[in-house]
Order: C-alpha cells, then structure tokens, then sequence
C-alpha cells in the first residue's frame, strides 16, 4: 500500500517539509543563522562569523594585531600554553541577526601607517569575505584603533643621559 505525500504530511518529516521557509531564506535560531535550501539546512554559528572577520582583518598590511591592551596580553599568555592555539575571537565582536551582520574591530597597527586609507581596506576586506562566505549582509563595520605598533624596543639605539 502506498501513500501520497499529504498522508506523509502527519510524519516528523512531513511537517518539517511542510514548515521549512523556500529556498534562500535566513532564520535567526539560538546564537546561529539558519539557511534554508531545497536540500537541507545549514547552520552558520556567530562564533564562525567572528573568525572570517578576525582572518580576514589580520591578512591586511598595516594590521598588526586585534584586540586592546588586556586581550593581547592574555592572548599572548595563552600562546605560550602548548595546545592553547589561538582565540581568533579577540578584538573582534560581532552581532548577527537573520539577513544580516554587524562587526566592530579593536585594531593595533604598525606605525607608519595611514590610518583611514588602512580602515577602508580592512572594512572592504572584512565585508567581502564575510558576505561571499556567508550569504549574510553586512550592514556595518566600526573599527576603533586601540594602539600603534613601534617595535619591540631591542632595536633601538640606547639612549644617553641628558646630563653627566
């Protein structure tokens, strides 16, 4: 005996079928972007949206790192832990709604560097990687300077007193 697919539509399968939004369609569920196609669902979680914008900020020049004062302390700590790895969430904050993202970046650069020519390439750079990966909008990127990078100090010459 066979049965037609509205008879099926009392099974778990069925109504999910029945429930499931068309192709193309983001849902916001519990902390991940759902999306919807005619094969199946994919999750993107926040966490995931964080690293593209972490990665994709860091692969600009002029970037040294992300994160303020406090983050790269501890994040420098927790590389000197074997198997820590790396938090590619630090400096990085990101708000994801159902079609859309909002990023915001603490940014420590090298000296030298114009500031608004390196936002505007960090901002293209996040923006694009971020929606060609994701298929999520981005409607903002802020970026806050958090400090300039001029060495690590061993370089330079030594200074003399002013006065003997």
């Amino acid at each position: 005996m066979t049965s037609t697919t509205a008879e099926k539509t009392g099974t778990t399968a069925g109504r999910m079928a029945a429930s499931r939004p068309t192709g193309g369609e983001l849902t916001r569920r519990e902390g991940d972007v759902l999306l919807h196609g005619g094969e199946g669902l994919t999750k993107i979680a926040d966490v995931v949206v964080q690293k593209i914008a972490n990665l994709s900020a860091r692969e600009v020049p002029g970037v040294r790192s992300l994160g303020g004062g406090a983050s790269r302390t501890i994040g420098a700590l927790r590389g000197r832990i074997p198997g820590a790895g790396t938090s590619h969430g630090q400096g990085v904050t990101v708000e994801v709604g159902e079609r859309q993202v909002a990023v915001d970046l603490d940014v420590l650069i090298d000296y030298g560097v114009a500031i608004p020519d390196l936002a505007r390439t960090v901002r293209q750079n996040v923006i694009a990687s971020i929606e060609e990966m994701t298929g999520l909008e981005v409607v903002e990127v802020n970026i806050t300077i958090v400090d300039v990078y001029v060495g690590d100090g061993d370089a330079a010459e030594p200074q003399r007193a002013r006065v003997e």
